[in-house]
Parts: structure tokens; sequence; C-alpha cells
């Protein structure tokens, strides 16, 4: 079955108000006004499951700073014992959501502004504020891709017209993969993603832990799977991991979001119910 033969999927038609979104519901938590009455009440759900995700959010817009700068600042030493390459000028953001923090662009052509970035999402809203709020510095490049990771294969095809994926890529997949169920095999999808990137690309992932907080996690699913148009798959450290197969994870592997390199004692102990993990291609 080809892409224009599949049936349609939350976010690739018009502009859709009368359910919640997931990109959304996360504009929200992160109070943001790129939001619906649908989406609002889909949110307080969630925040009646777990009080404190705003602070959780956050704590993700930290991850995503640090993950990019050591990605274009390179990690000395080098993690993996390989010699230190010089820091990624490219960067594949599969599932964007709207504006939260700085955009990946936007922090590393502060520090490299010959950096290269691709925005994707199936949610046309995305896209258009992802045109509308995240130009290119003049000696870098974005572009902007309105379509579905399930179909893969023709997201990096487009992706191709800005990235050159001969040279290292960083492929973000933050707060995406949760919503893929297993029956859409996420594994292959990231299999096929980091396939299509040259030795010494990246994996960045974000995803909603099942085993941090089980029974907030349990029951912030459950409510938001009624009233969100993208249903939740939370998964376990182990599942979360199984997405790094035969990568090399970058120190300290696996972790809650707050513990990844924190800036502090205090960052470390932040609340959160997602896993993060950085992994370099050999």
């Amino acid at each position: 079955m080809s892409a224009n033969d599949q049936e349609p999927r939350p976010g690739n038609g018009d502009l859709d108000t009368k359910m919640a979104y997931s990109a959304r519901v996360n504009n929200y938590w992160h109070g943001g006004k790129d939001n619906f009455a649908k989406d609002r009440e889909a949110a307080e759900q969630a925040l009646e499951a777990f009080p404190e995700l705003p602070v959780a959010v956050r704590a993700g817009v930290r991850f995503r700073t640090a993950a990019v700068t050591m990605l274009v600042q390179g990690d000395d030493p080098p993690s993996d014992g390989m010699v230190q390459e010089a820091g990624l000028r490219q960067f594949l953001d599969l599932g964007t959501g709207l504006p939260a923090g700085d955009p990946i662009h936007r922090i590393a052509q502060a520090l490299a502004p010959d950096s290269r970035v691709v925005y994707v999402d199936n949610d046309p809203m995305v896209i258009s504020h992802a045109r509308a709020l995240f130009p290119s510095g003049p000696e870098g490049a974005c572009g902007y891709v309105h379509g579905d990771v399930r179909d893969i294969d023709a997201v990096l095809a487009a992706a191709g017209q800005t990235l050159d994926f001969t040279r290292p890529v960083a492929v973000f997949l933050s707060s995406l993969l949760h919503l893929i169920p297993d029956s859409d095999d996420p594994y292959g999808i990231v299999r096929r993603a980091m396939a299509a990137v040259a030795s010494g690309s990246h994996l960045v992932i974000v995803h909603p832990a099942s085993d941090i907080r089980p029974e907030a996690s349990t029951d912030m699913a459950a409510r938001l799977n009624q009233l969100v148009a993208q249903k939740r798959t939370y998964r376990s450290q182990g599942e979360v991991t199984a997405f790094f197969d035969g990568l090399r994870l970058v120190p300290p592997g696996v972790v809650p979001v707050p513990q990844w390199r924190p800036d502090s004692d205090m960052a470390a102990q932040a609340p959160t119910m997602a896993w993060c993990a950085v992994a370099r291609k050999p």
C-alpha cells in the first residue's frame, strides 16, 4: 500500500479543533497559547493525574538544549572511546511540536551558524508555525516537512532536500514515539531512520515512562487516550533502551530526563515521568 492509499491519520488533514491533539496539549503544559478548548480540557485531565507535569516538561526543554549543545560542540573527552570528531551541523527533528523554549536551529546556529535543521510533523498547524517562527540564520538552513514518521522513507526523501545524508545527522525523536503503537512498528521506524544516516550520526529520544511513576503514568495515559486523537503507549526503561540497539549510548545512558547531565543537584531531582538518551551510530 502506498502512502497515498493509506487511511487518514490524526494530524494529516486540515486543522481540527473538535479533538485534542498532542502538540497543542503539550503547548498548554508549556504555558503556550497555541491551543484550543479541547486541548486544554485534555491537558487539565493529565494535570489531575500528575500535577508536577509543567515542571517535568521544562526539564525536557533543558535536556534538548543540553543535547544539542553537546552534539554541536562535540563530547570531550569522547564518550565511547572513539576518536573525537567535529561537532554535528545537521539535525532532523521528527515530531517537532509547537514552540516551547528555543527550537533546535536556534540553539545550534548560536554555536555553529552553518547548522542545518529539518522540522517534521504531521500536524499542519505545527508546520505552519515552524515556517513562520523558525527562520534560519543566513549561514545555515531550515527545512519543513509535513509528513508522518510512519511513512519514514517519504520523510527522509523530503528531508534530503536540505540535509546531506552522507554526513552525520542528529535524529531527534522527542516525545513522539509514545504516539506510535507497537502495531505500527516504532522500532522499525527508528532502525530505518538510522540506517539512512552516516556513521557518526546520533539518535536522541525522550519517551514517557511506564515504570518511573507507574500509577500516575497509567492514570494519565488513560485520561489522555479518551480525549486526544493520538493514543499513547508509555514504555519501560528496557523498551526505550531497545530503540538504541546497534548504537553506542552516550553516558549517562537511558536515564530519567532530569538526570541527563544536570547542571545542579536540584535540577537532577526534578519530577519526571520520561526516559531520555543520546546514542552514536558507529
